[in-house]
Formats: C-alpha cells, structure tokens, sequence
C-alpha cells in the first residue's frame, strides 16, 4: 500500500470537500480526509461508496472527522461515472441547457444564495456531465463580468467547450458589457431559440 495521502478540507463550504476528496483518490490509494461538519462528512462518505472504495470514518474529540478513502484490491476505481453532487438521469436528447436569471440560488437569504451560486457553478465544472451552453440573463449577467466570484469556473467551461450566452441587453441596462469576462454577448432571439431546442433545462 502506498503512502497515505491526507487532505485538510476543514472550513470549506460544499462542494469542495468532495471536490477534493475525488481528485485525491484519483491519484492515491489511500485518502485521509478531515472535515469539521457532518455534512461534508456524509457527502464524502456518499461519494467514497460511489467510487467502490473501502470506507472509514472516525469521530474526533477536537470536533473534526476524519474520512479513510482506500481502493479495493483489484478493484478498478469507478471515478469516470461519478460526479460529485448527485447521479445524473437517464439521457434525454436534445441540448442540456442551465438558464440563469440571478447572480443568487433561490429566494430568501441573499447572502446564503450567493454562496449557493457559487457553490452551484463549482459543482457543474468539476461534473463529468456538462451543460451544452449556459444562458445569463437580467442580474444573472453580473455572474459573467470581471470580479464575479464564479468567473473562473465560467472560464473553465467555456474552455471545456461549454457555450456561455450573455444578454446583451441586460449588459447595457446594468451599464457592465465592457466588464464581460467570459462568453458571448447575445440576444433575445438566440436565447428564446436556445431554450425552445432544448432537451433539459437546469435554473439554478
């Protein structure tokens, strides 16, 4: 066996202990990794047995959790298939379009609904299964311009080969098209068109 690889995912928010914890075994046959909440703990456990490795887990006084990840003798890791949030459905034809009309998820704390944005975009780029493109439109457009704190994950699926569409018009009424960052400006027309081929569509 070789030597135990250890990972310190305290203080972070989901998704990035599972993140983490799936390029780690990737890597190394034996994880260690150490969360401070229950929640993380469950995930990683969730995606260790996804993975089809053996796991462990161990309850510290210090109110940390330790994960042991380790790769099942003569067992071929299963990582390919599996995305870090949840499984995906069966195929449905047509273009895999995710909508965003706010630079927040959901109603009612905007402050945690920035977090979930953000957590929600980190998710899509370390998936397996990508969107086909990415439309933004009214504030979600904030979400594309320099300064957006998911600008980078946007950036990594544009380069991925994700289409990101950006409403031009909502650019100028927010007076930030020359602050666009990544994507294509677009219009009413090419977004209706989009959503109307579509097979699925995501809104955060």
């Amino acid at each position: 066996m070789s030597e135990i690889k250890i990972v310190n995912a305290t203080g972070l928010a989901c998704p990035q202990p599972v993140v983490l914890a799936k390029r780690a075994i990737e890597t190394s046959e034996q994880v260690k990794l150490i969360v401070d909440n229950e929640t993380a703990l469950e995930n990683v456990t969730r995606l260790g047995t996804k993975l089809g490795c053996e796991v462990k887990t161990e309850a510290k006084e210090s109110g940390l959790f330790e994960i042991m990840l380790t790769r099942k003798a003569g067992v071929a890791l299963s990582s390919e298939n599996v995305n870090v949030s949840c499984d995906t459905s069966a195929a449905v034809s047509g273009l895999f379009v995710i909508v965003c009309s706010e630079d927040k998820m959901g109603r009612g704390n905007d402050e945690l609904g920035s977090v979930l944005i953000r957590a929600f975009f980190h998710t899509v780029a370390e998936q397996v299964e990508r969107p086909d493109i990415i439309i933004f439109y009214n504030t979600g457009v904030r979400l594309t311009v320099q300064g957006s704190e998911v600008l980078e994950d946007l950036k990594a699926l544009s380069d991925k080969g994700v289409e990101i569409l950006v409403c031009g018009t909502c650019l100028n009424y927010f007076n930030i098209k020359e602050q666009l960052g990544v994507g294509i400006v677009s219009n009413m027309y090419d977004i209706a068109g989009t959503m109307s081929r579509a097979g699925r569509i995501i809104s955060p």
